[in-house]
């Protein structure tokens, strides 16, 4: 059975959501759904209640990731050292952001939906492993890059077998964490009846089901490069912006041209 974080709440004591009382979604206004003075999405209601266990649990991890960037530094003691430190500040930079768009990702997708069932846990507990296997390499990689631009000397053990190895160890991070992504969408995609989606949630869950499959598609990309040329498999990831704009440009028309009509038609 599918159960909702709404629901969860209502068995723990929680005031139950519209969606777990059996309200039409469309129905009910967006103050109650949401806190006032809030507005998470546009053309989204958001489904989650109380923050649960699981959720928690997630942001705890994500949390403790971010600390395992910053966890080999030490208070500096002398001016040289503290030139050291401020040089691992734009590797730390790049890879808190890449950290915090994973976050923002899994946030989106617990708030739209509230899903909480066996399957949705399940990839919940392998995108977290992901998450902490990801964070050496991702800061490793984002050290060694930073240290070319601004000239600082590369470990000169880092041959070819070495650069490429690492290349898809960092590419198959970022992939499967997307295709993590893309298979939790499916899911609610799968459960659109039942979750009550409106036709442009649909069409939503649907974008952002290819969005993520566009990203797991570039980090699988960039993996087969390093097969070959380790040194071109970093500049793969350069099309994410552009793909991803090309996405928005084509399918953002219609889910305007859906809300258009949506708007209209009350």
């Amino acid at each position: 059975m599918t159960t909702t974080k709404t629901a969860a709440g209502a068995e723990s004591g929680e005031a139950p959501s519209p969606v777990s009382t059996g309200v039409p979604i469309e129905a009910v206004p967006l103050t109650a759904l949401h806190r006032p003075g809030i507005a998470p999405e546009k053309n989204f209601r958001w489904r989650a209640g109380e923050i649960t266990r699981l959720e928690a649990f997630c942001d705890v991890v994500f949390g403790f990731a971010i600390t395992l960037l910053v966890v080999s530094l030490e208070v500096p003691h002398t001016y040289a050292e503290l030139m050291g430190d401020m040089r691992g500040f734009l590797p730390f930079a790049a890879c808190f952001a890449q950290l915090a768009m994973i976050w923002r990702t899994h946030y989106r997708f617990s708030r739209r939906y509230g899903l909480e069932d066996p399957y949705t846990v399940f990839l919940n507990v392998v995108l977290l492993f992901l998450v902490l296997f990801f964070v050496y390499p991702l800061k490793f990689v984002f050290t060694l890059l930073f240290a070319e631009l601004t000239g600082v000397a590369v470990p000169n053990d880092l041959g070819w077998h070495e650069s490429s190895m690492l290349m898809r160890i960092y590419a198959a991070g970022f992939a499967s964490v997307f295709l993590l992504f893309a298979l939790l969408y499916v899911h609610a995609y799968r459960l659109r009846r039942q979750l009550q989606l409106n036709p442009l949630e649909v069409l939503e869950t649907r974008l952002s089901i290819q969005e993520n499959a566009v990203l797991a598609f570039i980090g699988t990309g960039s993996f087969l490069v390093a097969l070959r040329s380790p040194g071109w498999a970093g500049w793969i990831y350069v099309l994410i912006g552009p793909l991803l704009w090309i996405h928005g440009e084509i399918f953002g028309k219609r889910t305007r041209q859906l809300a258009e009509k949506l708007a209209l038609g009350r």
